[in-house]
């Protein structure tokens, strides 16, 4: 009796989770500056436990006009302007980071990607906004997301990603926080033990 291996296109209705995290200018999408894109892809293990992939990120050039608030850039500690930033322009930008994603999309045969973040209604704004500048194609669910604050509120009553990180057991260091690769990868390790966690209690 052959057994059929477990595919991550059936664990979320066709959809492909990928970590995303961005460092911005300012809490405005429209306006504020986009300056990082981390995306973490997220893959199925023949037990069906999803784990950590490829992460793909790139530094991004403000667009022309751009806003860019002192406070924002004292937060996450990004000099926009440093020669040795190596900063895509936005659309080239995008299209680094979801080229990947499309071909996972494909390999994986899901419909379309959904975005996973901590309080995603932010990376997801700013990834739209960049989309819609640019025009280049989203790979992305339009509005669906998968929320890590709600997930780590559920399974550890933590809503702050550190705190989450660390309730769920997974290293944490703080002085490495706030750059999107961090963020995006301890933002991956979180989803995927909750996930994992719950799939393991659907078996008992």
């Amino acid at each position: 009796m052959s057994v059929t291996k477990p595919r991550i296109a059936n664990r979320f209705r066709g959809f492909l989770p990928v970590v995303i995290d961005v460092e911005t200018g300012g809490f405005n999408a429209a306006t504020d500056a986009l300056l990082e894109l981390a995306a973490v892809m997220i893959d199925m293990d023949e037990d069906g436990m999803l784990y950590r992939a490829h992460t793909h990120a790139c530094h991004v050039a403000p667009f022309p006009g751009a806003n860019l608030e002192q406070s924002a850039l004292a937060f996450n500690g990004i000099d926009p302007h440093h020669p040795f930033r190596a900063a895509l322009a936005e659309k080239e930008a995008l299209e680094q980071v979801f080229q990947p994603i499309r071909a996972e999309i494909k390999r994986t045969e899901c419909s379309r990607a959904i975005l996973v973040g901590h309080n995603p209604f932010f990376d997801l704004g700013f990834v739209k906004a960049a989309v819609e500048r640019t025009q280049v194609k989203n790979p992305f669910h339009a509005f669906s997301s998968f929320d890590t604050a709600t997930l780590g509120a559920l399974a550890y009553g933590q809503t702050v990603l550190a705190r989450a990180v660390q309730a769920a057991d997974i290293e944490w260091d703080q002085s490495q926080a706030h750059s999107a690769i961090y963020d995006a990868e301890k933002t991956a390790d979180l989803f995927c033990t909750v996930i994992n966690a719950w799939q393991e209690l659907q078996s008992l």
